[in-house]
């Protein structure tokens, strides 16, 4: 039996990167969908961090400033990036606030996060569920 190639996935293609799927089912606007994957496209793939600045972010895309920074706002709250405050020293000895440092969070793990998010609401949900009949059976009695 003759053994054949695999076909070529996103991963060997040059110039290119995969956008996971899930990414679109996350209730995100366009613009944040962009802002994340301007970031995922910047992100060293071994430490999944980078340093754009929001300037140069909101160039590229052709938002504002105060848009590329609320929508990174969001990503954090979605938990989707953590961002950091950098500082650079200039050649005057001058320390001065660098760009964000963006790492970008797995997605397999900020789904995890999510579920065990809405698994945590819904067990709280029934057991309130579970006192307020306790409650009104005992009121009944």
């Amino acid at each position: 039996m003759r053994k054949t190639k695999p076909p070529v996935g996103w991963e060997h293609v040059k110039n290119c990167f995969p956008v996971p799927n899930i990414l679109l089912d996350m209730d995100l606007p366009a613009s944040a969908v962009a802002v994340y994957l301007y970031l995922l496209r910047s992100a060293d793939r071994k430490t999944d961090q980078c340093h754009p600045s929001e300037a140069t972010i909101a160039k590229r895309l052709h938002l504002s400033r105060n848009t590329v920074a609320k929508y990174v706002r969001l990503l954090e709250e979605r938990g989707l990036i953590i961002t950091e405050h950098t500082k650079i020293i200039t050649k005057n000895g001058i320390k001065k606030n660098g760009s964000l440092l963006y790492t970008i969070i797995p997605l397999q793990k900020v789904m995890e996060q999510h579920y065990e998010q809405q698994f945590n609401a819904l067990e709280r949900t029934t057991e309130r569920q579970k006192v307020q009949a306790k409650l009104a059976e005992q009121l009944g009695a």
